[in-house]
Formats: C-alpha cells, structure tokens, sequence
C-alpha cells in the first residue's frame, strides 16, 4: 500500500505594489507575503489587478484609490500609501467598506524641513537668478545683493513636527523664532525656545515667514490679500506645504509692486504646475514638489508602509492608520492599548458572554491625553473573547454595533496609588458590572492587572490564565494544584485574595499550556466554586 503525504499550504497574503518603491520595502514585508505587481496609473490594470483579489496595495501618489477601485477590489484589507498625503485615496469609501488606509506621516519630515530652509537660503541671497546668470555670461554681483539670517526674525505658520525641524536648525543661525499654531500649547513651543503669537502679529514682526500647515478649509488662501497687506516690504514667505494655502495671485501682486521682497515655493494649487507667472520673477526660487523627494525619505516611506501592512494583516494595532476611530494616537497612549484588549478579554471570559457596554476610565498622568482610541481597544478584546475572528482597529466598531455592544471613555487626573491607571467596567445584560483594573509598571511599561472587582492583585496577563471564584476554606489550593498536577498543567504562580477568612475568594493562576474544559469542569466539582474560567489571552 503507497500512502502519499498530503501536505496543505496556507496560502500567503497578497500585496499588490501598484508604482515603483524602493527595495528596502519588498525587504520591510519579508517572505510571508505574495508580491504583485501592476501600473496604478494604469486604470485598466489597476482594477484588473484589484479585481483579481489581493489584501493590500501599496501606492504612491500616481494610483488614485477612488470609490470605483475599492468596490472592484476583492478581499482588500489595506490601502498603504507610502508617503504624507491622502488626496488620491477615498478615505470615507475605504472606511465604509472596512478596508484601513495607512500613510507614512513621517516619512519625509527631515526632507521637507530641509527643502524649506534650502528655499529659504536660496531666497535671501537670490542663488537661483545668480546662477542662471552666471550661466548666461553675467557677473551681476551688485543686483543680487541679499540679506543674513543673523538676529532676524523667523515666523513659522504652522508649528507641527516639520515646523519644529525647522525652528531648531534656524536656531543655529542665530535666529529668533515665532510660531502661529492655534492648536499647540504655548509651553510646548516654550520648550523649544519659540515663542507662539497670533497670526497678525507673526505677519507683522517677521522677516522670513515659511508655512507649514496642510490645505483644509479653515487654511485655504490663509496668507492671502489681507495678510499681505501686513507684512513687512522686506519679507520673504516660503511654501513647502502644500498648494493653496498661500494665495499665489496674491502672492504676484505683493512681489510686483514690492510689498514682499521674494518667496519660495515648492507646492501649488494645481500640480503639475509648469506655467506660473510667478516663475518670471527674479525674486521667486521655485521647484517642482521636491519636498519629499529624497532617497532616505521615500525609503523610510517604503519601510513604514511595508510594517504598517504587515501589522494590519495580522490584526495588530497600525499607529499610522487615518480611519481608526479616536484618530492619531499619543505615544503615550499606545502600551495601553493591547493591556486595555486583555482587560476586556478577561472581563467578557468572566462575564461568560458579550458585554452590552463598556466604559473605560482613565485616571493619573495619561489622562491629559487623548485617550478615545481605548473605547476601541475595549470593544476589540470583547470580540476576540467571543471568538470573533478577523477582529481590527477598522471593522471593530463596525462589529461591535452590529452585535449590540457600545463603549465609552472618560478621564480622571486624579490617581491616588498608581501614576496612571485603567478601569474597565463591562455592563452585562442582566445589570451585573465586572470590573477590571491595569496599569503599566515602571520604565519598561509592564502589564499589570491590579485589581478584578472588589479583589486587589499583582497579575502580569499572561497568554494562560485560570480563574477561580469560591468560598474561601482549607483545601483549596491542594484540589486545584492535584487537578491541574493530573492534567499535566504547570502553574507558573498563583495569587488569593479575598473579602475575610471564610468569605468569598478569587484565586487567579498563571499556567503553562491552556486548561481544557473537562479539567475546568472537574476543578469547578471539586471546590463548589461559583466561577471556574479559564482565559487564553490573544495579544
């Protein structure tokens, strides 16, 4: 008799790359991945290609991911942007149909913060008309006369992580910072040795001014007619931000008549941009959207997006994903989340079914934070404690409406034994609430359950957790170590706590190996315990 081995395969992942990235990127995803590859500018190919099936597209500017592609698109999960801007991706389309959009949001800001005070440079001492006439033959050192840096005053509009670089390389040469950011708390800026104005008073002090502030309909044509009417007749303005945020007939108006001394630009309203009467100046330095167009920036963009699929097909929390419910997420927000999903793991285990409601209070130093992503992080560990499958920071609260469940979040400064602590109470449908507290330890952030309801503990969250619920007498803990002894299982350590002696007790284990259920219903025998459960923690 011939017996033939069957061997399954599972099949891998599919990664559509749809534009050219780097190699570091194909690096960056590793060998767990089917790699296709297409032309996104293509449209025909295109949606051949997302027709076919794939879980991913990785995509630069040039693809438009519009509502058209995704709806042909079979089985995406995940539109990976490999660079800042999102004009070409449909963002609410995607969202609609569950698939997350990610962008490499910091990618090029070294790049761009160095375009801007190239653009700056140049500007102040006219190297672009010097050059080109030099190449004409022309000596003309007496016409393009320019002006220092030194002691003159730098007016960022915009003071976000670009604007940042910039201020702390100007610093050097010895120049004295503003800033206009309506969103940025003065003391940060303080920090950093600026100070934060209003606009007015930036438009009127400044003696370089260089934007840094996305195109929104409160920012569009922001530095207009009107602001530049304040400006001083020898202030040079720079954009490397993005077109339409500085008015540029207005721009040419100011430049021709005098009232700005020159200006550089990298991004305007409609691009490809090669016509622009601004281009005829001499006092104009323009280039064609090099912001991030650097072989570090569009490596780090290929790397980032590449982890960032990587995490996202594995259901794993993807920081950089702009669909999420609870928007950017602080850095020191983030360990919180995957001990919030084991939180609320345990507390559904405990409760034996779906909680119809969570609220999740944070308290102490990670209260001042925005802390909205957790309600999230709540109703994902709920689902994957029932069994859900396919659970991420995408569809979750899309999964958690349909099955009736609902989270919330609110914040307390005050945390009188922990620096910063979590209290998850889960509402049950016949209006029990079980509650589980956690905190982060230390410098390393370890996990830590510190309490379950009314019991206090010291509980790292462990992959294997047994929980036990009784009357506290003599013997228990000979039954329970004999059980799981018999079944092969070895504690790895054990905490009691309890109300009073011969009161009711919690006894939690850490195990080695997963507690099956006959062992559970055997322990559950032995004791008369009310609770016997047993937790396999995913994340």
């Amino acid at each position: 008799m011939i017996i033939r081995k069957v061997l399954l395969r599972v099949a891998k992942p599919i990664v559509l790359i749809a534009e050219e990235l780097s190699p570091a990127t194909l690096d960056a995803l590793g060998p767990d991945f089917e790699v296709r590859n297409c032309d996104g500018a293509d449209r025909g190919q295109l949606l051949a290609a997302l027709g076919a099936g794939v879980d991913a597209v990785l995509i630069r500017s040039a693809t438009k991911m519009d509502s058209e592609a995704i709806a042909a698109a079979k089985g995406l999960k995940v539109i990976a942007r490999a660079g800042v801007g999102l004009d070409n991706v449909d963002i609410p389309a995607a969202t609609a149909a569950g698939v997350m959009v990610v962008n490499a949001p910091t990618s090029n800001i070294v790049s761009a913060a160095e375009l801007a005070i190239s653009l700056l440079m140049a500007s102040a001492r006219f190297i672009s008309p010097a050059h080109a006439a030099l190449r004409n033959g022309k000596w003309a050192r007496s016409k393009y006369t320019g002006a220092e840096l030194f002691e003159k005053t730098l007016g960022i509009v915009g003071f976000g992580r670009i604007g940042q670089l910039v201020a702390a390389r100007m610093h050097a040469f010895g120049m004295d910072v503003v800033a206009y950011d309506p969103y940025l708390q003065p003391a940060r800026a303080a920090q950093l040795g600026v100070r934060l104005v209003e606009l007015d008073e930036l438009l009127k002090i400044s003696d370089f001014i260089t934007i840094h502030l996305p195109k929104t309909k409160e920012t569009a044509n922001l530095i207009g007619v009107e602001a530049l009417k304040k400006v001083k007749p020898t202030v040079r303005i720079i954009n490397a931000a993005r077109g339409g945020v500085l008015d540029e007939a207005a721009l040419f108006d100011a430049l021709k008549e005098g009232r700005v001394a020159g200006a550089g630009l990298d991004v305007y309203v409609t691009e490809p941009c090669t016509d622009s009467p601004l281009f005829q100046l001499d006092n104009v330095i323009a280039t064609p959207h090099l912001g991030a167009s650097t072989d570090e920036a569009q490596e780090r963009a290929g790397i980032a997006v590449a982890v960032s699929v990587r995490k996202a097909l594995s259901g794993e929390l993807v920081p950089d994903a702009v669909n999420v419910k609870g928007g950017a997420i602080h850095e020191e927000i983030r360990p919180s989340l995957p001990l919030v999903e084991k939180m609320a793991q345990i507390a559904t285990a405990i409760a034996g079914e779906l909680p119809v409601s969570m609220e999740v209070q944070v308290r102490g130093d990670i209260s001042e934070h925005d802390s909205s992503v957790l309600a999230t992080s709540a109703l994902k560990g709920a689902l994957i404690a029932t069994g859900a499958e396919d659970v991420t920071y995408v569809n979750t609260p899309a999964l958690a409406e349909g099955r009736g469940m609902s989270a919330s979040v609110n914040t307390d400064p005050e945390s009188p034994e922990y620096r910063s602590m979590i209290s998850l109470h889960a509402a049950l449908t016949d209006g029990r609430i079980v509650v589980v507290n956690g905190t982060l330890m230390g410098i390393r952030k370890v996990e830590k359950i510190i309490a379950i309801d009314e019991y206090d503990l010291d509980l790292a969250p462990t992959e294997n957790l047994l929980f036990l619920r009784y009357t506290d007498r003599p013997g228990i803990v000979g039954m329970v170590g004999n059980a799981l002894g018999k079944a092969d299982i070895n504690i790895a350590g054990m905490q009691v706590a309890r109300d009073s002696a011969g009161g009711e007790a919690l006894m939690v284990l850490t195990v080695d190996s997963s507690v099956a259920s006959d062992v559970v219903a055997e322990l559950k025998s032995a004791t008369g315990a009310k609770l016997v459960q047993a937790v396999n923690l995913i994340g």
